[in-house]
């Protein structure tokens, strides 16, 4: 009999649901000592040595060439309050861009589940089972290529988002995307997902992935002709799927939506105004001591603006991005294990001739195996 759980060293040494997701390297310093992986160091570093170096030419021109350049310090605090409302305004305005797409991301993955988790549970209960008549291998043929569709349509979102056109075909490195026989030759990772022979509109302008819904769509139709699914169950499905491609369409929105640029010129010339002028109030009372303050503020302001803006388009490759390779890489996991096991039901419900005594199939996934 096997364990219902498993062994535990399966789950230490295997896979786990959101093993990719989860992932955590073990931190070998603390975080206030991070300058490279995850910071923004890299990118700011350039406005803080241009500030730093225009503070000490204020600083020398007031110890050497005039009596005095200072301003009184009263005006920083009227300033510094117009700069951090705009910095405000700007990380809330990216982190919820970031959120709205995280959500996003999870309501398509949830509209996938269900739509697979029907599909499984209904598509052997018609009329032909209650006749004790097995699915046919078309019917398990177009089962299997919708839920491979569905696998494949968080892929694709993936790549429409980062305009990576074309990536579900083969790369030139890695050969033509037609063999010497005519077949498509698909990106090792779409493999065994799309149907076969499926021609791509990316460069007409149609996204794969509402492409691929169009053939969820018609399976959903034949199941309701072949009794799988009744009105309205069907009806459900199709909520399913207008509910994946909402979600799709508003990761769309954010990656195409930029924030406004008026705003983005305003912000980064307010920073260095403001960074120009701080120099100004300081060197009266801190001489020399001015560089490294200005420096410390000037690292602040540029390092908030600096985090916005890489949340202000989450679907990249930034490490501070949303983790869609592993987000897609555990849904891909986890579906693949439920195909595997409605396999194993189809094979078990043939083996008793298509329905018990009772003329009822089962409609239990995951049953403890002898």
């Amino acid at each position: 009999m096997r364990s219902t759980l498993g062994e535990q060293s399966a789950f230490i040494y295997g896979t786990h649901p959101h093993r990719l997701s989860s992932r955590r390297k073990p931190r070998r310093w603390p975080l206030v000592f991070r300058f490279i992986k995850g910071a923004i160091h890299g990118a700011i570093l350039l406005p803080v040595c241009l500030h730093a170096i225009f503070t000490a030419f204020v600083v020398w021109l007031d110890q050497y060439v005039f009596d005095t350049v200072g301003l009184p310090s009263s005006i920083i605090p009227s300033l510094s309050i117009v700069v951090g409302l705009m910095l405000v305004f700007r990380n809330q305005t990216s982190y919820n861009r970031f959120w709205d797409g995280r959500n996003s991301m999870n309501n398509l993955t949830t509209c996938i589940r269900n739509l697979v988790r029907i599909i499984t549970t209904n598509s052997y209960s018609g009329s032909n089972a209650q006749l004790g008549n097995p699915l046919t291998a078309a019917e398990k043929q177009d089962i299997e290529r919708t839920i491979r569709i569905l696998m494949a349509i968080p892929y694709a979102v993936k790549n429409h988002l980062r305009a990576e056109w074309g990536a579900a075909w083969a790369t030139p490195s890695l050969g033509d995307d037609v063999d010497k026989s005519g077949t498509t030759v698909y990106n090792p990772v779409y493999a065994g997902l799309l149907p076969e022979g499926l021609q791509g509109h990316e460069d007409e302008g149609l996204g794969l992935p509402y492409q691929l819904t169009f053939f969820v769509d018609g399976f959903i139709k034949r199941g309701v002709d072949r009794g799988w699914f009744h009105a309205p169950g069907a009806s459900q499905m199709q909520a399913q799927l207008n509910s994946l491609l909402d979600a799709y369409g508003k990761m769309e929105t954010i990656r195409l939506t930029p924030i406004p640029i008026a705003y983005l010129i305003h912000m980064k010339q307010v920073l260095a105004l403001f960074g120009c002028v701080l120099p100004f109030a300081m060197v009266d009372d801190m001489d020399w001591w001015a560089i490294p303050i200005v420096s410390l503020v000037i690292f602040t302001l540029y390092g908030i603006e600096g985090i916005g803006l890489q949340l202000e388009d989450p679907f990249g490759y930034d490490r501070n991005d949303i983790k869609m390779d592993a987000i897609v890489g555990d849904a891909k996991t986890e579906l693949d294990v439920v195909l595997d096991e409605w396999r194993r039901l189809v094979g078990s419900v043939e083996g008793l001739g298509g329905a018990n005594e009772e003329g009822f199939v089962p409609s239990e996934l995951f049953l403890k195996r002898a």
